[in-house]
């Protein structure tokens, strides 16, 4: 079967330049415009099945952390 060509008007307007246009990538290489990515070393990310296992652990991490931050020289408490 032949491949029949129709001539298509172009109706954009010359400020409409699609030539610019960046053409995203897809798959997991694939950026995201509403999301951070991180990317752990194996060893690490062995550890952890999905990211909500990651961020459960930060937050583990961070509540610690400031749980047990000695109080700074000045600051008015005395510890």
């Amino acid at each position: 079967m032949k491949k029949v060509e129709t001539a298509t008007e172009d109706e954009l307007r010359p400020e409409y330049d699609l030539r610019r246009l960046r053409v995203r990538k897809v798959g997991p290489e694939r950026k995201s415009f509403y999301s951070l990515s991180v990317q752990l070393e194996p060893d690490v990310a062995a550890m952890f099945p999905d990211s909500e296992s990651v961020n459960e652990a930060l937050r583990f991490l961070i509540r610690i952390t400031r749980e047990n931050k000695p109080a700074l020289p000045g600051s008015g408490s005395n510890a």
